[in-house]
């Protein structure tokens, strides 16, 4: 793990947009297509807006989100919608959005035509994760139903889980897909996530789930 910490949150957020820029830059001078995994949420929103004025072949990167809630873009809890509004606008309009979420009751209804429509932009180019105070990175929360298969070297691409600090069921790549991006990046901020993300170093996966991809990942934080 390499940890870079910055003044100010203003200097992180400009700094680790130009951190994925030069590695978004870099994949597409190496492949004809590229993928950039996200994070929903509201922290990376400035990441974001820096980002999608970035004068990168955004017609060649395939945007994929780390997980995502089960629920329509009309909800104000749907990350899908959030990066409609913050990344994929201006010059990364022209990026493609694979989805995680489809009209259906359960995310199990239609998991198969997701991983299918992930599938063929693995391994991921670049990953930007954030991590919460638990230690939980996409949707691999301590206590969730089925971590234990998600975080498995076998693991299928995408998986479903519940979790009693989730809210709704989930849909996550999981922790191989995580741990095979060709360049990792976590996004953390504030006092108490720099002490768990401490406490993770020294903790088994099942119990700090960010431990599955520490090892490769570049830690950008400030207080």
């Amino acid at each position: 793990m390499e940890l870079i910490e910055y003044p100010d949150r203003d200097l992180l957020m400009l700094g680790l947009a130009d951190r994925l820029t030069g590695d978004l830059a870099e994949a597409l001078r190496r492949n004809e297509q590229v993928s950039f995994s996200v994070p929903g949420g509201t922290t990376p929103g400035p990441v974001f807006d820096v980002l999608s004025e970035q004068a990168l072949d955004w017609d060649r990167v395939s945007i994929i989100l780390n997980d995502e809630r089960w629920v329509g873009e009309d909800s104000p809890r749907s990350n899908t919608a959030l990066i409609r509004r913050r990344l994929l606008v201006s010059r990364a309009a022209a990026a493609r959005l694979i989805p995680l979420y489809a009209d259906a009751p359960a995310p199990e209804d239609r998991l198969a035509d997701l991983i299918a429509g992930v599938t063929p932009h693995l391994p991921l180019s670049v990953l930007l994760l954030g991590m919460g105070a638990d230690m939980h990175t996409a949707s691999l929360f301590p206590g969730a139903d089925h971590l234990a298969e998600a975080l498995a070297d076998d693991a299928p691409p995408l998986m479903a889980l519940r979790a009693e600090g989730a809210g709704e069921p989930r849909v996550t790549l999981t922790a191989p897909v995580l741990a095979a991006a060709m360049s990792i990046h976590i996004l953390i901020t504030g006092a108490d996530k720099r002490a768990a993300l401490e406490r993770a170093a020294h903790l088994p996966a099942l119990e700090a789930p960010v431990r599955c991809v520490l090892g490769q990942a570049t830690v950008h934080w400030a207080e």
